[in-house]
């Protein structure tokens, strides 16, 4: 993301179109093709029934699909990152029951290496439906498949601002508010949302930053051991609710109350110069960069791919800004593939 980018994040709060129920696309990227939907019947693969008990006969380890599951709040971003994901090539279902991914997988398995990458996006329209997920996630481990859970995560105030934008009701809010639907909503995803491997607070991002986002995480043809996104931010707008760690630079002075300074931003060198000749801050980021090496390998023994690093000050301008360049790029340098992002710059 480019300075300019960043700069102008919390400026634009687009609606995140959902298909049935939720906010449409506002943006150039609502004309493209939607996510593709399975609509031949459960279990039959052209009129041939299709056993989910096991793997294939025949069929070698490696042609078993990667698989994606995208879901989360609605009006988040969940059709925005599934198009996302069919433009990178990936096979992308829209709204599928739970029940039918281990079928899906393996009728990809059959398709002879031309559906290698699947992602599924599931959310509350399957209702009746979503209960089955537990179990289907089960079979896949028990399979072997490599899948992994984006969840797309928002505030409420940013969810009531989508919905109201485009006049839809929330789709379980029934006879009650907006309000209702969400908080209904955010109680039966919360099991999920805790076992999610990537979670992306889309509150503050436009369309193309979390298309942006999803590109980072997905575009590599080579899928590293770790990826971090380091993001400064400003106490206070928030903590970031996607933050894996959290870190406090409220312990260096504030360039704010340096006139000259005050007009720069942490991008800046004598921002940064002056931050890094405080007392405690060269020797903060040494120690905290061997904190997260310890991390990072106990994520990687767990299986953990993704992690966000929020660097905070009280404006998320000066401080936290320059620390999160010099972390970001300390990770960088020791092979971890990194995303720097700017959450409050140019908020103020």
């Amino acid at each position: 993301m480019t300075e300019r980018d960043a700069q102008h994040t919390a400026r634009r709060d687009p609606a995140f179109s959902e298909t049935q129920g939720a906010p449409e696309e506002t943006h150039d990227e609502a004309g493209q093709d939607q996510p593709q939907e399975v609509k031949a019947e459960a279990g039959h693969e052209n009129g041939a029934e299709v056993s989910t008990d096991a793997t294939p006969a025949g069929v070698p380890e490696a042609a078993i699909p990667e698989l994606v599951i995208i879901s989360g709040m609605s009006g988040a971003g969940r059709s925005t990152a599934a198009k996302c994901l069919e433009d990178l090539g990936w096979f992308v279902v829209d709204n599928l029951p739970p029940a039918l991914i281990p079928t899906m997988v393996e009728l990809g398995a059959r398709s002879q290496g031309n559906v290698a990458r699947i992602a599924v996006v599931v959310d509350v329209r399957g209702r009746r439906f979503f209960d089955n997920l537990r179990e289907s996630l089960a079979d896949l481990d028990s399979r072997g498949v490599t899948r992994r859970i984006v969840f797309l995560e928002s505030s409420d105030d940013a969810l009531v601002r989508r919905f109201e934008s485009v006049r839809r009701p929330h789709p379980l809010q029934g006879d009650g508010r907006i309000v209702d639907g969400i908080a209904a909503e955010r109680e039966l995803l919360r099991e999920l949302r805790g076992d999610a491997d990537l979670v992306i607070d889309t509150s503050s991002l436009n369309v193309h930053e979390l298309r942006a986002k999803m590109d980072a995480q997905f575009a590599g043809e080579e899928e590293p051991e770790l990826r971090a996104t380091v993001m400064s931010f400003g106490f206070k707008y928030g903590l970031p609710v996607d933050a894996d760690l959290v870190a406090d630079m409220r312990f260096l002075p504030n360039p704010h109350w340096v006139p000259e300074l005050r007009p720069y931003t942490g991008l800046n060198e004598e921002v940064s110069a002056y931050v890094f000749n405080q007392p405690g801050a060269k020797e903060f980021l040494d120690r905290y960069a061997e904190l997260l090496r310890l991390i990072a390998t106990g994520y990687r023994r767990e299986g953990k791919r993704y992690v966000t690093i929020a660097i905070g000050c009280t404006g998320g301008k000066h401080r936290s800004v320059a620390v999160s360049e010099k972390l970001a790029a300390r990770l960088a340098a020791e092979g971890v593939e990194t995303v720097v992002v700017h959450r409050d710059m140019g908020r103020e």
